[in-house]
């Protein structure tokens, strides 16, 4: 075993810059991974942290959403046998007062700043939720005297308020404000949030009467499954009853598609760094077939061989592994405290974890960089080992190893086997065979390789240029080798060129699905909240009875339950006139209304893929406490609501609920007004400085700022796997050109200058770049529609349309085709820095 250290110390103290190389790919993919990892498992954690807190010692948890439900029925719950304690509660998110922005329903914004107002009932919470005041029992009874409220760590930081501060929040159009009786302990309460009576929340929100939470905790003896059979059986549609724990495992459930999605891609520069050590590998052991034919004439055996080489790739993950997880811990942290974990995503908004260092995952990501770098090494070490060592000592068999790796049908079937698993459904929501396609796809086209590379060089032209004759003689002769050597960026580049297009496809479509979805001239909304502002009967009428406005529609947004066992989704009650639905981009076929049809609704494609619906379909809606029947009129794309959204007309809303109140409004400027000036009546409307009022540009321009922050993450991790790519291609050609020193040595005999030399590796190296931008083109393209049409539609149920974006590709090309054939020069001049009969003294 010392004697294989010794060995093993010298080779990688040989190769000291591949190595490097190939530790620093391991590195940036490991700590990608792991870092991204640990920003997730902080959100998670914390999300689950909050649901935990809240829920104290409770068993089951009946939840209504935003509308509720009437008080009532919590005394009938109450009294259920096998129910120790009963709290009731009333949970909505309130907008913060003098805060609004350019934003609306539609463009999926980030939301101006707002807080989670939690009424509980102070005395039965000591029973169930003993550690909110653990740290001052005395601040329980601070919540008894009206209009006070207790803040969380967090909401007193980020909005600058302490004891006897007032907290202003707006209801309705209106301001009201509640007294800081002091700050409750960081553990106690997460997030940005207020805690106050139920009563003080039902009569300042403008509740009276209603609940929407209801916490149990169980009695001795009594069955949960029994109890929660009985709670559920009270229950009007649209309230669930869970236990604690679905309830802190649902909480994170409308993230982990994009969790998912995130941490797959940062793997993508981790799955490239093992094509690096996998190009390194190969070139060095073809560069030493030689020395390991030396070996086993000394008495090696095979297996030591293989244990030698898969050694050097051991040792690359290990180091790679430790630098990344270091690396990853630090990128964590850095951007946890820079951007929060909402990192621009909209997805844990009001959070403020901290990341730990779990060991386990450190232990997992370090023995997947490991494991990566022994894969990448396998093929190499196996043909090291298997090869004859007498014909491995003969100059030029170097060559052999390169053969082997120019089959077809491998790469034939993997890109079979890659199209069949798209055609397969998500498993758990995770589009897994989606992923294993991109994997066999990208694995299939370097393994095609070789015979790409023969087709290509072939068909190019014969020259009379005997710098570039001797360049496409090359490449021709040594199509293996082409494989090997671009293995790293192929990979790198037609990854970098799948999510280039499945990102401009996403952004094209949304911006055109913007100009769709705001075709008036001015649009204005109570805060985005949602919860606790809204706009009366009375208001409308002022604003219709503007001498600016020529036209306006509102809308009223709430959120209804069509399955126990999913997330809530957006019901969006609209006016809308005949022919008005354009505004709303329908995909696929349109039911056309039959007499004795009930009321039509319309279906964002989230409701088509998780609920299986279809125009023409019908189905029932929670509304108002019962259950309504509607008939789908058609499916439309929407791009702000992940879990889905139901379209109805307000006329049909109010009349199944009696609700007239609205949410927003998009305003049509009667001939000759301007923006300017409409905005300045609303604002002078009683309540309008409460309002946010924007243009149409406006909203556009800020979602897609949102949109492209919401991306930075993948941009950035893009230009790492494209890095990793190019020390792939570097350190290959840097290989290839050292190997080849007795060939430069017996071309300088024959009379060719070292310009000329030069010239033609130059030549090699870019013409081997653009086969390999081509290739990466091809099979980014072919990755990019798994992107589009099976990894989004299964993981966040949206369509979109391909738009490629050419001009970013081609300068991408050019610069890759620019590096590599300089990194070829480069390399040539340090070889030929051996004179040429040194060179070719072996040969004698």
């Amino acid at each position: 075993m010392w004697r294989l250290l010794l060995v093993l110390n010298a080779r990688l103290a040989h190769q000291r810059v591949r190595a490097l190389l190939s530790v620093i790919g391991i590195a940036l993919g490991v700590a990608l991974g792991f870092g991204v990892h640990l920003m997730n498992r902080a959100a998670v954690e914390e999300l689950a942290a909050a649901v935990r807190a809240l829920s104290g010692d409770a068993d089951l948890e009946v939840r209504g959403g935003r509308s509720g439900f009437d008080e009532s029925l919590y005394v009938e719950i109450a009294r259920l046998p096998g129910v120790a304690v009963a709290s009731p509660g009333l949970e909505l998110q309130a907008g913060i007062a003098g805060h609004g922005g350019p934003t609306t329903e539609r463009a999926a914004p980030a939301a101006p700043p707002s807080i989670r107002v939690l009424g509980l009932d102070a005395l039965r919470s000591a029973q169930l939720q003993p550690a909110l005041f653990a740290a001052d029992p005395a601040l329980r009874y601070a919540l008894l005297e009206p209009d006070t409220v207790l803040l969380s760590a967090g909401a007193a930081q980020a909005l600058g308020l302490g004891k006897d501060d007032r907290l202003a929040l707006v209801v309705g159009l209106e301001r009201i404000e509640l007294r800081v009786a002091g700050v409750l302990a960081a553990s106690a309460l997460r997030g940005i949030a207020a805690l106050t009576d139920v009563a003080t929340a039902q009569w300042r929100l403008e509740r009276l009467g209603n609940l929407n939470r209801i916490d149990l905790r169980l009695a001795p003896g009594a069955r949960r499954e029994a109890l929660e059979a009985r709670v559920a059986a009270l229950l009007p549609p649209g309230v669930r009853v869970q236990p604690v724990q679905a309830a802190a495992e649902a909480s994170a459930g409308p993230s982990r598609a994009y969790r998912v999605n995130l941490n797959v891609l940062a793997l993508v520069a981790l799955f490239t760094g093992g094509f690096l050590v996998f190009s390194a590998q190969a070139l060095e052991v073809a560069r030493r077939r030689g020395e390991h034919a030396l070996l086993r004439v000394l008495g090696l055996e095979r297996r030591g061989i293989l244990r030698l080489v898969l050694a050097e790739a051991a040792a690359i993950g290990v180091i790679g592994s430790v630098l990344g997880i270091a690396l990853g811990t630090l990128l964590a942290g850095f951007a946890v405290r820079r951007f929060g974990a909402d990192r621009g995503a909209g997805m844990f908004r009001g959070l403020t974890p901290s990341v730990g260092f779990p060991p386990d995952a450190a232990l997992l990501y370090g023995l997947v960089g490991v494991a990566i770098a022994l894969v990448g090494a396998l093929l190499p070490a196996l043909d090291a080992a298997r090869h004859p060592p007498a014909r491995a000592l003969k100059a030029g068999d170097e060559q052999v190893m390169f053969t082997s790796v120019a089959r077809v049908w491998p790469g034939v079937a993997l890109v079979a086997i890659g199209a069949a698993l798209t055609t397969l459904p998500p498993v758990g929501g995770v589009p897994l065979f989606g992923y294993l396609a991109i994997a066999c796809l990208l694995v299939g086209g370097i393994a095609l390789m070789p015979r790409a590379a023969q087709f290509a060089f072939a068909a190019l032209p014969r020259t009379r240029d005997p710098v570039l004759a001797l360049a496409l003689n090359q490449l021709r002769g040594a199509p293996g080798q082409a494989m090997v050597s671009l293995a790293a960026i192929v990979a790198s580049f037609a990854l970098m060129a799948a999510m280039a297009i499945m990102v401009a496809s996403f952004r094209d479509s949304v911006d055109r699905w913007l100009e769709a979805v705001l075709p008036a001239d001015l649009y204005f909304r109570t805060t985005h909240a949602g919860e606790t502002a809204f706009l009366e009967p009375a208001f409308e009428a002022r604003v219709r009875a503007l001498p600016q406005i020529a036209r306006v529609e509102f809308l009223r947004s709430a959120r209804v339950s069509l399955s126990p066992d999913r997330p809530e989704i957006s019901l969006l009650a609209r006016d809308l006139p005949e022919g008005e639905l354009r505004r709303y981009p329908l995909v696929g076929e349109r039911y056309r209304r039959q007499a004795g049809d009930p009321p039509p609704v319309w279906i964002s494609e989230a409701i088509m893929d998780l609920y299986g619906t279809a125009p023409g379909m019908r189905i029932e809606i929670p509304i108002g406490g019962r259950r309504h029947a509607f008939v789908v009129a058609g499916v439309w794309r929407d791009y702000a609501r992940q879990l889905g959204a139901l379209l109805i007309r307000r006329a049909d809303y109010v009349a199944l609920t009696g609700d007239r109140r609205s949410n927003d409004a998009s305003l049509w400027l009667a001939p000759g007004a301007t923006p300017a000036q409409a905005m300045a009546a609303l604002r002078a409307l009683p309540g309008g400085a409460e309002l946010e009022i924007a243009e149409p540009g406006e909203i556009r321009e800020v979602s897609l700022r949102i949109f492209d922050r919401s991306f930075a993450v993948t941009y950035a991790i893009e230009a790492v796997a494209v890095l990793v790519g190019l020390f792939g291609l570097s350190t290959s050609l840097g290989s290839i050109v050292l190997a080849r020193r007795r060939e430069f040595g017996m071309l300088r005999h024959v009379g060719m200058t070292r310009g000329q030399i030069g010239r033609m590796l130059a030549a090699e190296g870019g013409l081997l770049a653009a086969l390999g931008a081509a290739a990466g083109l091809v099979v980014g393209g072919a990755i990019s529609l798994i992107l589009i049409h099976v990894i989004n539609r299964q993981s966040f149920n949206w369509s979109m349309d391909l738009h490629a974006p050419l001009g970013t590709l081609a300068a991408f090309a050019a610069v890759l085709v620019a590096l590599a054939a300089l990194t070829a020069y480069l390399s040539g001049r340090e070889a030929m820095g051996m004179g040429p009969v040194r060179a070719v003294k072996e040969d004698w």
